[in-house]
């Protein structure tokens, strides 16, 4: 009996699977056992036009395909080499060393790459291993650490491969993006500016805030009539956020495999912004056959962006609260339980009112005050809590003009990266738990009495005081300042909404 081992994934996560074979006295016939999906069961008409292709004569046996554990449903086409290679190398011993193998095959022993190769070898990368793999799969693998690749173009090169026991290894590609170095470690990312804050005329304080919620990821929500750039606003943001390590942009690349994209692995954090019609399930995943990833798990290391924020149903709405605290979200089904990484930044755009032009000066509002407070009940107050920045943008006049472009914004959040770095610091400023706050966001004497005194005026909960303090820390890193001023401290509360 031969042992080829495979995988498959379980969630997010991979599973270790044997792949058995075993040749028995019996009327010839080729079955799979083992929770195989319809895919799996289809790879024995490709297992066997491949070998066939490749001059291999089937025995006038019972062959026999075991997927091990077989109380693990199992899934995919990439099992497709490791069945083959069990069946054509059965009765040779050759030991693959704890070696993992995985491809598609063509009918003419071609192999093909998957979408689900990424997401596997990713997550079984966390110890080091070895894997077959197909050629076509190498640009897109060989940046994982810990994994050592053996690159294959067809199952006749692998099977010769393992029987001469030459075994070449893919050499590892230069990643051809511009990066600032902090130590050993590289932080990557791109300077193009497709969306360019030079685009947006007035809104000054708009886009300072912009900046400041870009320098620590804080959450922020813009509020402002039709047309004052909420929307320009928040397609910048993306663009001028901190540099991401390799593992960022590998976990980026994860979650679009999971989605059935294609990953294309730039430095570039990703924005989704669902539309205010979109179902709970399809923005916090789930599904009946499976808990597939949705919009929040697919924004984790980027943005997710909410326009016309109130108009969410009210389910989304509240359920939205946990992931933005705990930067996590788990998911139950009677069969499996996922948990997804959510630390994004959210933004969120609305209106003042229903129709619109409450802050207009030209244009008076239609709302009656019981339309204008069953709007604004749509955003409950511990929802609001979690968002740290709050802007209330004016209308534009023809006359404005810009004054910072994308690039010196960005310029301004990767100084401000770097000063986070040198103080030892790992997370985001709004990603700092209770333990980094004592440690990182240091007052002043003066400050320390200001933020006291604004937590008595204002009756500020625990979490809001943690708030400004992290948003003070993001407008000190700006100016490169050890310690947290009473300046600081203003400008963070004055980024606050009264609820």
């Amino acid at each position: 009996m031969k042992r080829i081992l495979c995988a498959t994934l379980d969630g997010v996560e991979a599973r270790r699977v044997e792949v058995e074979s075993s040749f028995t006295r019996a009327l010839p016939s080729f079955s799979i056992v083992g929770l195989a999906s319809n895919s799996i069961q289809e790879a024995k008409e490709r297992v066997k036009a491949a070998l066939l292709a490749n001059d291999f004569t089937f025995p006038p046996l019972k062959i026999t395909i075991n997927l091990s554990p077989s109380d693990l449903k199992k899934s995919g086409s990439h099992f497709d080499l490791a069945i083959a290679l069990s069946v054509a190398l059965q009765k040779e011993k050759i030991a693959l060393d704890e070696m993992y193998v995985f491809g598609e095959l063509g009918l003419d022993g071609r192999l093909k790459d998957t979408l689900q190769l990424f997401p596997l070898l990713l997550s079984l990368s966390k110890k080091p291993c070895k894997a077959i793999v197909p050629q076509e799969s190498v640009s897109k693998l060989i940046n994982i650490p810990n994994l050592t690749l053996y690159p294959v173009a067809s199952l006749q090169e692998a099977i010769t491969m393992l029987r001469s026991g030459e075994l070449q290894p893919a050499k590892s590609e230069k990643y051809n993006y511009p990066y600032i170095q902090y130590k050993q470690e590289k932080f990557y990312y791109i300077d193009a500016y497709p969306y360019d804050f030079a685009e947006v005329r007035g809104q000054e304080i708009a886009k300072r805030a912009a900046l400041i919620a870009a320098v620590g990821m804080h959450n922020i929500l813009l509020e402002g009539s039709p047309g004052c750039g909420k929307s320009m606003i928040a397609k910048r943001l993306r663009y001028i956020l901190p540099p991401m390590h390799m593992s960022e942009i590998l976990d980026v690349a994860k979650s679009e495999a999971l989605e059935g994209k294609e990953p294309d692995f730039k430095p570039v954090r990703p924005m989704r912004s669902p539309h205010h019609s979109s179902t709970k399930a399809s923005i916090f995943g789930g599904g009946s056959s499976g808990a597939k990833p949705g919009e929040v798990a697919l924004a984790n290391k980027g943005v997710l962006f909410f326009d016309e924020f109130p108009h969410f149903a009210k389910s989304v709405l509240e359920a939205l609260r946990e992931p933005l605290q705990d930067g996590k979200l788990l998911i139950s089904r009677v069969n499996m339980k996922v948990e997804y990484p959510t630390e994004f930044m959210f933004i969120a755009a609305q209106n003042p009112c229903p129709c619109g032009n409450l802050f207009s000066k030209h244009h008076s509002c239609r709302c009656s005050d019981v339309e204008l407070q069953r709007y604004r009940n749509r955003l409950s107050a511990p929802l609001l809590d979690r968002i740290e920045i709050y802007v209330q943008m004016q209308e534009v006049d023809p006359k404005d003009t810009s004054s910072m472009t994308s690039k010196q914004m960005h310029e301004i959040v990767k100084k401000a990266f770097i000063f986070q770095k040198n103080r030892g610091q790992e997370k985001f400023n709004a990603k700092l738990d209770e333990g980094d706050l004592e440690r990182y966001c240091l007052l002043e004497e003066d400050a320390e009495i200001l933020l006291q005194k604004a937590a008595q005026n204002f009756s500020l909960s625990f979490r809001a005081i943690n708030n400004i303090k992290k948003v003070a820390r993001s407008i000190a890193d700006i100016e490169e300042r050890p310690f947290i001023g009473k300046k600081d401290i203003l400008e963070a509360l004055s980024f606050r909404k009264r609820t």
